[in-house]
């Protein structure tokens, strides 16, 4: 398979899989209280690569592991529960639009931090990506609200950190093995999550009721499918390409996590496709490979 038709493949399979997650993560949020899914998110995902990919950690320079664990922190660790307890304040669709401004962090601070060049065409790519993700915010009466500019912030803030995450890897990671990146990643930030879990007291107050049986179900897919495979793929794609590239993912989660939306009861307008064409034209343009 092509370079260029293997990044879209990933691309469009990571815009499946993470714009379902959005629903998993709010059914997940059920039966448990934020904190917990976000730690048990990192333990279970932990667990998973630590079984599968333990040993592509063992030749990692120590050079490695200093930028691993700031992308982990960055990138893995706080977006993670910043998520979930947005997620609970908030419709999970409009978390997804907002985290669509990921590509244009990306773009900023790989300029800013990182010495990663861009063209006009990207910077007008990234414009029309965000006018549809604000025309999907306009349009909020399908979909939820923002009254509450509090919790909506939490998902901005996380999109920072996954910036940093995407920068971070391209540059310092580069030949790092896909899979060494997320193993190590989890292990990183597997023992402060588990300090975070027992300090919500949920193994002394644990009762495996109905509701908290489905949300375990819940979190284990979303953590073993949605964070472990996925974010191995993601590390995978942002080798091939570019960090404005691989963030452009979060310009089609949206259009995923609306289409989950109508699937739950909700319905879906005329506008908001129109939007989600935008949307479509933004990445398009970002990610045009321009003929010499």
């Amino acid at each position: 398979m092509k370079p260029i038709t293997t990044k879209w493949v990933y691309l469009i399979a990571l815009s499946l899989v993470w714009g379902s997650s959005f629903i998993l993560m709010k059914y997940a949020l059920v039966g448990l209280n934020p904190i917990q899914v976000g730690a048990l998110r990192i333990i279970i995902t932990a667990f998973f690569l630590m079984l599968i990919g333990f040993k592509s950690v063992l030749r990692l320079t120590r050079k490695d592991w200093f930028y691993i664990g700031l992308s982990a922190i960055l990138g893995t660790y706080f977006p993670v529960f910043l998520f979930a307890i947005a997620i609970d304040n908030m419709d999970s669709a409009i978390a997804a639009i907002l985290n669509s401004f990921t590509p244009f962090n990306a773009l900023l601070i790989g300029a800013l931090f990182f010495g990663f060049s861009f063209q006009k065409r990207q910077i007008l790519g990234i414009l029309i990506g965000l006018i549809g993700t604000i025309l999907l915010i306009l349009n909020g009466n399908s979909i939820g609200s923002l009254n509450d500019y509090y919790y909506p912030s939490f998902i901005l803030l996380a999109s920072v950190g996954y910036a940093f995450n995407v920068n971070i890897v391209k540059k310092y990671l580069q030949d790092v093995k896909p899979l060494a990146i997320t193993t190590a990643t989890f292990m990183v930030v597997f023992i402060p999550a588990l300090i975070r879990l027992i300090n919500t007291d949920f193994f002394n107050a644990f009762e495996a009721t109905p509701e908290i049986k489905k949300s375990l179900l819940f979190i284990t897919i979303l953590s073993v499918v949605g964070t472990a495979i996925a974010k191995t793929f993601f590390n995978k794609l942002v080798q091939i390409s570019s960090p404005i590239f691989s963030t452009s993912v979060t310009y089609l989660i949206p259009i995923v996590a609306v289409f989950w939306g109508v699937f739950d009861g909700e319905k879906l307008s005329l506008f908001q496709l129109f939007s989600g064409l935008v949307i479509l034209l933004g990445v398009y343009l970002v990610n045009r490979v321009k003929k010499n």
